[in-house]
């Protein structure tokens, strides 16, 4: 008689492909792949980011809410860039944004900021890269900590979060009294 070979209760670990200390890079993936591209880096165990935005279309009559991204043809990752590999061969990634061969590294406070923002539930949309204006961080609530620079457009302010390294911005509506100046 045969015996059934006994086994090892079968537990799925997802190695840590990153550690918190790791530097955030900025990929540049293939046009539309941005949610694919987080999706899987995300199964292969990495931290990955690609912020979204609502907006509205007009097409033939009708008026549709579309899902767009906030920095088209770039996704976030936090990853060790001496083991950049299984980063480059995930499908739809192109490049990692840096001089060369060299990733260059997102600045950490720019990459909070724009999670801040995206995670507050608040109305955001692209804006324009702006490099000069007034440096701001929100006090309190749902925005508190974030930083970036006070734009007043029409009697409303904006706080303006940029991403230098692909010099692109996001803007939203922020309350006049919860801001202070950094110097």
């Amino acid at each position: 008689m045969l015996l059934g070979k006994l086994s090892e209760p079968v537990v799925n670990h997802v190695p840590a492909a990153y550690h918190e200390s790791d530097p955030w890079f900025a990929l540049y993936v293939r046009w539309r792949f941005e949610r694919a591209v987080e999706e899987c880096l995300k199964g292969k165990g990495y931290e990955a980011f690609s912020p979204f935005y609502k907006t509205t279309r007009k097409r033939s009559g009708r008026t549709k809410i579309l899902d767009q991204p906030l920095f088209p043809g770039y996704v976030f990752c936090c990853f060790n860039p001496h083991k950049r590999l299984p980063i480059l061969t995930t499908p739809g990634v192109v490049n990692i944004l840096g001089s060369g061969n060299v990733p260059e590294p997102v600045n950490l406070s720019e990459i909070r900021s724009v999670q801040t923002v995206t995670d507050s539930g608040q109305q955001v949309q692209p804006w324009p890269f702006l490099q000069e204006g007034h440096k701001i961080r929100i006090e309190a609530g749902p925005l508190a900590g974030t930083e970036g620079t006070l734009l007043r457009l029409k009697n409303r302010f904006k706080l303006v979060v940029s991403i230098t390294l692909l010099q692109r911005s996001m803007a939203v509506e922020v309350d006049q009294e919860l801001v202070r100046p950094l110097f």
